[in-house]
């Protein structure tokens, strides 16, 4: 049925606007809005469609992941744009805030100006 469809993902913001300057400005994405929402472009032809909800409340799991090549270098630009990384109670996180040799992939997760979670990660 779905075959041929070409899916996008989507979630709540409390705040158009900030999030534009977020994924725009601070994560470098290419976004676009049309009214009222924001399109997020991803490489590979990829969109992410944000929209406003005023009672927004964060989901208290990733929302979306960016694959890095070198985590360490991805941190460190972040963290000088400002963002700040999480620390979740049951991770070993080191002093940049990487969980490191857990198992899965190396990652740091950190959120968007309304809270939802993100992440990147190198596997």
């Amino acid at each position: 049925m779905f075959t041929d469809t070409k899916a996008f993902s989507g979630f709540a913001v409390d705040d158009i606007r900030r999030a534009e300057e977020f994924y725009g400005e601070t994560l470098g994405l290419r976004v676009s809005e049309e009214n009222g929402l924001l399109t997020l472009h991803i490489a590979g032809g990829n969109e992410v469609l944000l929209y406003p909800k005023e009672d927004h409340a964060p989901a208290g799991f990733t929302l979306l992941n960016f694959p890095v090549e070198d985590i360490d270098a991805a941190v460190d630009e972040l963290t000088r744009r400002g963002v700040r990384f999480e620390r979740y109670p049951g991770f070993a996180h080191d002093d940049k805030g990487v969980v490191r040799d857990e198992g899965g992939p190396q990652i740091a997760w950190f959120t968007d100006p309304a809270g939802n979670i993100l992440s990147v990660l190198q596997g």
